[in-house]
């Protein structure tokens, strides 16, 4: 991958067909999303929404064989329709092919941490450490990314501070969780950077 502050590389299944997103810049050009499956080490899958622009999906006929490299970033914006998830992740495609490869799922981020680490353990008693990682786009605009860190590299974060620069390298996962209110119940996906590790002198 290019030295870039938020570079994403993704191989996987094309789970649904894609469906129209949104429309942007002056000429209105036409965006659409689809699901990419991505089976990790484990056997579970992670689900990553990917937004590309019409032109390029329609150019590749995406069905679901074989593996779709995608090359790009990832991407936050805040849902503020009052359904699902406020904050809502993605990868927005810069290149896209079809190729006979492994699932793979790398992300790369440089970015300043916005909120202050919090450490804690999980019932069997393993580190885990949460942190929202700023990271820059061109035009002045921000991706505010979640990620999480395990065991030594938790501790290892947790010593950062708010305004330090954070160089990881990472996957970027879906984790299902049950949303509950006075009302009702419901199952939503919540997306973070699982952080594999901490780059030197970041």
């Amino acid at each position: 991958m290019e030295s870039v502050s938020n570079a994403a590389v993704l191989c996987g299944t094309v789970a649904e067909p894609p469906t129209f997103s949104h429309t942007s810049g002056d000429n209105n050009e036409r965006y659409v999303t689809f699901p990419l499956e991505i089976e990790r080490l484990s056997g579970a899958f992670d689900r990553i929404n990917i937004v590309a622009r019409e032109t390029d999906v329609a150019a590749l006929e995406l069905t679901g064989e074989p593996k779709l490299i995608i090359e790009g970033e990832v991407r936050s914006f805040n849902n503020k329709s009052g359904r699902g998830s406020r904050l809502v992740i993605t990868v927005f495609a810069k290149t896209m092919e079809f190729a006979d490869a492994p699932d793979a799922n790398v992300v790369e981020l440089v970015g300043t941490l916005c909120k202050e680490p919090t450490l804690r353990k999980t019932p069997m008693g393993r580190q885990i450490c949460d942190v929202i990682l700023a990271v820059n786009r061109r035009y002045g605009r921000s991706d505010y990314l979640p990620c999480i860190a395990w065991g030594r590299t938790a501790q290892e974060l947790s010593e950062r501070s708010v305004g330090d620069t954070v160089s990881l390298t990472g996957r970027l996962q879906s984790r299902k969780y049950i949303k509950t209110t006075q009302d009702f119940s419901e199952e939503r996906t919540a997306y973070e950077i699982s952080i594999v590790s901490l780059s030197e002198g970041a």
